[in-house]
């Protein structure tokens, strides 16, 4: 017998043919109804969902109105908080500027005490300092006066008698 591949052998059609009906049968039985059963599901859940996203934009056009009226109402809250808070500037303003003025009176004359009393302290310093040089310089005069033991005696007893006349 020869073959071709065209014609092909009856007993590989018929082994075939049982092979293949052999697969349907149990696609049949297994296999398109798991199928089946999930194109269902899916197309009930697409269903579903294209409900809920009717229900949703509803919501949300109802949604948009309710904000639109809300926006409406703070545009009008706004514009009285506005006013009023203008007039509270005003007043608030107003104090500090008082308030402003007082301290700025208390600064200057706080200013002045500390000015004078910087002053008495810096006349006090330069006293010192000008006390301490006269004493340095008398102490150099009196070194420079008094290097023999004679000076320096002498010294000594007029101070003494100065110290006794008074």
């Amino acid at each position: 017998m020869s073959s071709s591949l065209l014609t092909p052998d009856p007993g590989l059609v018929f082994w075939m043919t049982i092979a293949f009906g052999i697969v349907m049968f149990i696609l049949g039985k297994f296999g398109f109804p798991v199928i089946l059963d999930k194109i269902e599901s899916r197309k009930k859940f697409i269903d579903d969902s294209l409900d809920a996203a009717k229900q949703s934009f509803e919501k949300l056009e109802h949604t948009r109105e309710q904000n639109q009226a809300l926006i409406d109402a703070a545009n009008k809250e706004k514009e009285k908080i506005l006013r009023e808070a203008a007039k509270q500037r005003e007043l608030i303003l107003e104090k500090a500027k008082q308030k402003a003025i007082q301290e700025t009176k208390h600064l200057i004359e706080s200013a002045r005490i500390q000015i004078t009393q910087e002053r008495e302290e810096a006349i006090s310093a330069i006293r010192r300092e000008v006390a301490q040089i006269s004493v340095d310089i008398a102490e150099k005069v009196l070194r420079e006066n008094l290097k023999d033991k004679e000076s320096q005696m002498s010294m000594i007893e007029r101070l003494v008698d100065e110290i006794n006349l008074s």
